[in-house]
């Protein structure tokens, strides 16, 4: 298959469908497939009108990339738009079959009024209503959870939009959670011999809790008599976060590790307790299945998608009853190391393999529908096919 992959734009900030793009790219190729990548936003990388960015941000985002896309997509069999907020580029492949990778419909049911913490200014539910539009134009679409199926289809209420379920990919290279890199970080964090640590990854997003977070965490400590810490990484708390810490918690007690790479990270998977993640919601989980990839057990909500990505091997709380999920942690606390294997089994749903191999099938089977007089065989259809021809 010749597959063109439609990127984020060069000004946007999502790391993670930088890498998703990036390991379906790499895989494909590996199954020798010819697959490139294009980006809206690739000429204001050497733009310097600084303020101006985001006007021509927009017009290139909206009037000359399509027609870029349009010229670029005649030299390949099938285009894939990889993350759902550029649905709006469905119709510009020049006739060319265009599918659409979907993680989540989070702020669209946000405009459309369907989760009362947050609806967001004006100007932001124009925006999602008109990714709403855009996305009822696509034929095909890939979504990372059952629970962004079910809610894209309540939204769109489209008989003839075919949905495909496939996790996100989780890639953890084994040698970052050695013995010996675990103790470095560690050492990093100013750990001292036996003492132990929950985790927390993510960012400020409402829908995170990390105010509810630290009050859970307060009360673990409180409950158990422990010099248990807290390990945060990724976006630095906010001053009211970092407030209550020093008026609620030890000094020390909350470490704060800004923005680790990935290899930082998988170690301290690797070293902690648990991951805690009491969110009210998530996009796609995937940072449990990159926990469990890790041999870290899972403390998280009992509400999808946590429990579809967590599957048996997390402890469920709820995150609305605080004292409740103080509790239950640490009734579980010594326990929690029992569901490592169980989570580093229920994680191989994740591993790249398995996740872009479905992929690959989803392609080929979009291409047959589309192309009957130039089939294009998948290996383990080969022998069936071969076999109906030599009947006839």
């Amino acid at each position: 298959m010749r597959i063109l992959l439609v990127g984020n734009h060069v000004l946007d900030r999502r790391k993670h469908a930088v890498k998703f793009y990036g390991m379906l790219s790499k895989h494909l190729r590996g199954r020798g497939h010819l697959v490139e990548v294009i980006h809206p936003g690739a000429a204001l990388e050497r733009t310097r009108l600084g303020v101006l960015r985001p006007w021509l941000a927009a017009i290139e985002r909206r009037a000359l990339f399509p027609l870029q896309l349009r010229g670029a997509a005649q030299g390949f069999d099938l285009v894939h738009i990889c993350h759902q907020e550029d649905a709006i580029y469905v119709g510009h492949t020049a006739g060319v079959p265009a599918t659409l990778t979907c993680n989540d419909v989070l702020d669209i049911a946000a405009a459309e009024g369907k989760i009362p913490e947050y609806r967001g200014s004006n100007a932001f539910r124009a925006r999602q209503r008109k990714t709403l539009r855009y996305l009822e134009r696509a034929t095909h679409v890939v979504c990372s959870s059952w629970k962004t199926s079910r809610e894209l289809g309540s939204l769109l209420e489209l008989d003839r939009q075919r949905r495909l379920v496939i996790p996100a990919a989780v890639e953890v290279d084994s040698s970052a959670v050695s013995a010996e890199c675990i103790q470095k970080v560690r050492e990093d964090l100013g750990l001292a011999e036996g003492e132990h640590y929950l985790l927390h990854v993510g960012g400020n997003q409402w829908y995170r809790n990390r105010p509810g977070l630290l009050r859970i965490f307060r009360m673990v400590r409180q409950r158990t008599g422990s010099g248990l810490r807290l390990v945060v990484a990724g976006v630095p708390l906010t001053d009211d976060m970092r407030q209550f810490v020093a008026a609620n918690l030890p000094k020390g007690s909350v470490i704060e590790v800004a923005n680790p790479d990935d290899s930082s990270l998988w170690a301290i998977y690797a070293g902690a307790v648990a991951l805690l993640l009491p969110s009210f919601y998530e996009r796609s989980g995937w940072r449990i299945a990159e926990a469990q990839s890790c041999g870290c057990p899972v403390i998280t909500s009992n509400r999808a998608p946590m429990t579809e990505t967590a599957g048996p091997a997390a402890l469920y709380i709820d995150p609305r009853d605080e004292a409740a999920a103080a509790e239950a942690i640490a009734s579980k606390l010594e326990g929690l190391g029992s569901l490592r294997n169980p989570g580093l089994e229920n994680a191989k749903r994740f591993h790249p393999e398995a996740v872009f191999s479905a992929y690959e099938s989803f392609f080929l089977g979009v291409l047959r529908t589309r192309r009957v007089t130039d089939v294009v065989i998948a290996a383990n259809e080969a022998e069936s096919v071969s076999t109906q021809s030599r009947e006839g």
